[in-house]
Parts: structure tokens; C-alpha cells; sequence
């Protein structure tokens, strides 16, 4: 967007409202009269003689901040808590509010901007609510969605409806996405035109076809320790060394393959692929962590552990809640 003087501008001061003493007693304020709160609350820390940390920031600055908090978001949402559940939505609410408060300062936009784009978007996309398009199934739904949302790309990049350019459904995926995020996004926008599995079982099968290719190119023993490996080298060159990086990047590929399938059968099964990893990665977490604490109460440190007895206490862990 252009820059330009916003509608309105945060007020510079906080209202009577944003004192909690000033409100009726046992009358809780609308939505309405609590946003405003927090949009004045945020614009007094930014104004002078406010907050020396919050004027320091810029949409640089808190780039990091607005990730960690969606992080922490998902945190709560997982750990049942609807306290903190409620407390980290707000922490998200309010790197919103900061930085569109930052974008108006500048006359980029302001918050009425970012609401109006969501809500005129929202009934844009819904034509089956608003409008007279049918839908009847959620997969009718998401087609639709995915249509609007490419003549909204076509509509944003000067092209007429009808131009004879046709803009990738997955040109829009964030290339800076994580991997194993970006998987998700591909496939679930290709499953939304209809182009998906039938079945749980055709995705295992395929599974199953990925790991078998991965076992035809995967080397007969594992890699070499580094000072084997180095004398290896000294004594293999030429065309030995280009066949061993070939076989290198056939297994890098092949088990990209098998990663992304495995993101598929996610994806298939109603789940998120990352947020799935990550309870898959707290669980190790926590089994590795009473690994060590069992091998040191029995008196050495894990790392100087049989593998045999790291294999028990494995097993063991597994047990444990």
C-alpha cells in the first residue's frame, strides 16, 4: 500500500476506560471498549515520555517476537490450559496493534485499515454466505476459496480476469517458509482443487515405495568414520568421487521424497505436519532426559553408557509419565 495519511490515528493518551478503577463495578466492557483500551494503552508506551524500549521498535525489530508468540500460542493451545491459552492470544493480539501503531506513524496504515482488509476479504470469500455461489461441503468450500484467491493474485498484479497468463495455485507459497511447513502448504492447496489421495492407504503404499527406493541407493554400510573417510579420499579420485557424490545426492533426494510423502500422509489425515513433529520432538525430549538422569542415579553419565543399556533404559523411558 502506498503511503499515505491514515483515517484515523491512535490517540496519544490513554481514555478514563484504561483504568480498570474507573469502570462500573461487575460490569464487564464490550470487545469494542477493551480494543480501544489496548490501542491507547500501546500508543501512550510509543509517545513521548512513554516506554524507551517500545519507541525503539521498528517492524525489524519485532519480527522475532512475532514469531516466538505464535509459538507460545501453540504452547498453550496444547497444554489445555485456557488461561494461558487466553493470555498468549493477547500476547499475539499485541504485536498486531504494535505494528500497525508503528505503520501509522509512518502513514503506511493503521489498525482500521487491517481490520477493514480482513473483514471485506472475509465476506469477498465466502460468496456461498454473502452471496449466491452454492457450497454445501467443506471441499466445496476450499475449491472455491482457492479460486478466489487467485483471481485476487491475477486482480493485484494488473492482470484482467480473462488474461491469458495463468498464475501458479502454489506461486503464492512463501518460499522462506520452513520445509516441512511449505510441504504442508503445497499439498493442502492441491488437495483443494480435488488433486489428493482417496484413501489412507494409497498414501502408506506410497510410503512403503519411497523407503524401498530409498534402500536401493542407500550405501551397504554406513558412512565411514572422518579419518577413514580421509583416507579413502586420498586414494579414490576421479570418477570414484564424482560416482560417490552421485550416490549422495540420489539418497538426499530419495529421502526428501520419503519426508515429504510423510508430510503428505499428515496432511491427509487432518493433521499439521510441524505442530505433529514437534510433539513427536518433546517426546524424545522428555525420554532422553530421564535417560540420563536414570544412568546417572545409577552412577555414570549416559554418554559413557553400553549401548546395550542405553537400548534398556530406552524401553524404559517409554514407561514412564
Amino acid at each position: 500500500m502506498s503511503a499515505r495519511k491514515p483515517r484515523r490515528r491512535f490517540k496519544k493518551k490513554p481514555s478514563a476506560r484504561t483504568n480498570p478503577r474507573r469502570r462500573a463495578p461487575n460490569k464487564r466492557p464490550s470487545p469494542g471498549v477493551l480494543f480501544e483500551d489496548l490501542l491507547a494503552l500501546q500508543a501512550r508506551l510509543r509517545a513521548p515520555g512513554g516506554c524507551p524500549w517500545d519507541r525503539e521498535q521498528t517492524h525489524a525489530s519485532l519480527r522475532t517476537f512475532l514469531l516466538e508468540e505464535t509459538h507460545e500460542v501453540l504452547d498453550a493451545m496444547d497444554s489445555g490450559d485456557s488461561r494461558k491459552f487466553a493470555s498468549e492470544l493477547g500476547d499475539l493480539l499485541l504485536q498486531i496493534v504494535f505494528h500497525a501503531l508503528i505503520a501509522s506513524e509512518s502513514g503506511q496504515f493503521d489498525i482500521c485499515d487491517v481490520i477493514e482488509a480482513i473483514h471485506t476479504k472475509m465476506v469477498r470469500r465466502h460468496p456461498h454466505v454473502f452471496g449466491d455461489v452454492k457450497a454445501k461441503t467443506s471441499a466445496q468450500v476450499l475449491k472455491n476459496w482457492e479460486k478466489l484467491k487467485a483471481e485476487e493474485r491475477r486482480s493485484e498484479s494488473g492482470e484482467g480476469k480473462h488474461a491469458p497468463k495463468q498464475e501458479s495455485l502454489l506461486g503464492s507459497v512463501p518460499r522462506a517458509l520452513p520445509a516441512l511447513m511449505e510441504a504442508h502448504q503445497l499439498t493442502r492447496r492441491a488437495a483443494n482443487i480435488g488433486f489428493d489421495w482417496t484413501r489412507l492407504e494409497e498414501v502408506l503404499e506410497k510410503l512403503e515405495e519411497e523407503i524401498q527406493e530409498i534402500r536401493q541407493v542407500a550405501p551397504a554400510s554406513p558412512p565411514a568414520s572422518d579419518d577413514h573417510a580421509q583416507a579413502n579420499s586420498d586414494r579414490k579420485r576421479g570418477s570414484s568421487a564424482h560416482s560417490t557424490s552421485s550416490a549422495t545426492s540420489s539418497l538426499a533426494e530419495e529421502i526428501g521424497d520419503l519426508l515429504f510423502t510423510a508430510a503428505n500422509l499428515a496432511r491427509f489425515a487432518g493433521l499439521d505436519p510441524e505442530i505433529t513433529l514437534k510433539k513427536a520432538n518433546r517426546k524424545f525430549t522428555a525420554r532422553f532426559q530421564w535417560m540420563e538422569q536414570e544412568a546417572q542415579r545409577r552412577g555414570a553419565p549416559l554418554a559413557d553408557t553400553p549401548r546395550e543399556t542405553m537400548e534398556e533404559l530406552w524401553n524404559a523411558s517409554k514407561a514412564q509419565r
